[in-house]
């Protein structure tokens, strides 16, 4: 593994998963692995969860741990080639992208969408120059259109709560919110599902498809109710529209989940990335209920990124 920004990365998924799972029965089997290496987490933007299992992640392989957040502690940056620097940008990015390489061994990134500029974010504008000028490993902490290591959570979190006697049916459900939200978790939690032995399908309002070079036949389906019918998993997130780019169109009825909804389900376990907006996205009965194992997801994010890393690492030597 070269670089680690979408499902594409993993030569074989079930094997990755089973390496994950593997290290969260001793996540310190290996804890001299990353010695003398050092990996830079840089944070373009706010992160709790990523920040920290990322840490722990690498600091469980024994990594030198660089923690940069840059969008508070760094100049400020400018990503455009060939600008007159002379407005309030005061490094390049590609300057900064280099002087990371004399330090790092691996250089992990979290980028949002902009969300102004629809062909900046489809063509990944920041993520692009990381993996342009880095001249060491780049792993995606989140990117303008997926969010792989939350992913690969994902499919863990899955595997473990797999029923034992069928094939699951995983329902990726939009839920509403008080502002655009970027189409990242969806579409990478899409195309991960796509390389899952399971029955996968997405519900939406009209208006809210995500991109369909990522949905590709997945079946979208604008009936929640009937999208939720026989699911055993639920996974709830918000995005706004791609094809009216980061707007919000109306929606008509109530798209939170419920205990009610969750009662068409066969017995579904619910999924989030975090963080969640309660009473919003899901319901206090649904986050606190017996059903949730959106805890157990957050918790699956250490090992995802701890078997990224030492997947790496094993290039590196």
């Amino acid at each position: 593994m070269k670089n680690f920004t979408s499902v594409y990365d993993i030569d074989n998924l079930q094997e990755i998963i089973a390496k994950a799972l593997k290290i969260k029965e001793n996540p310190l089997e290996n804890p001299t692995k990353g010695k003398g290496k050092t990996i830079g987490l840089v944070f373009l933007n706010s992160s709790l969860r990523t920040r920290l299992s990322s840490q722990i992640a690498a600091q469980n392989l024994g990594f030198n741990v660089l923690i940069l957040n840059a969008a508070q502690e760094a100049w400020n940056l400018e990503f455009a080639d060939g600008t007159v620097m002379n407005g309030d940008t005061v490094e390049h990015i590609k300057d900064a992208i280099e002087v990371l390489n004399q330090y790092c061994d691996i250089i992990a990134v979290r980028c949002f969408a902009g969300m102004k500029n629809k062909e900046d974010d489809v063509n990944e504008s920041i993520l692009s120059q990381f993996l342009k000028y880095a001249k060491v490993p780049v792993v995606s902490l989140e990117s303008a259109t997926r969010h792989p290591l939350q992913s690969l959570a994902d499919c863990i979190t899955i595997t473990e709560n797999w029923p034992e006697d069928r094939k699951p049916k995983v329902v990726l459900t939009w839920a509403p919110h008080i502002k655009p939200i970027a189409q990242a978790v969806g579409n990478s939690f899409t195309e991960w599902m796509q390389q899952m032995d399971v029955d996968f399908v997405i519900t939406n309002p009209e208006g809210y498809d995500l991109d369909k070079n990522f949905t590709k036949d997945t079946p979208v389906i604008h009936d929640q109710y009937k999208a939720l019918k026989d699911a055993d998993f639920v996974y709830v997130k918000n995005w706004s529209s791609f094809d009216d780019y980061a707007n919000m169109p109306k929606v008509e009825g109530n798209w939170m989940l419920t205990n009610e909804k969750l009662a068409l389900t066969n017995d579904a376990k619910v999924m989030h990335c975090l963080p969640v907006r309660r009473n919003l996205e899901l319901s206090d009965e649904i986050m606190d209920g017996e059903n949730s194992i959106i805890y157990q997801q957050a918790k699956n994010r250490i090992f995802s990124a701890q078997a990224v890393f030492s997947e790496i690492l094993d290039e590196l030597k």
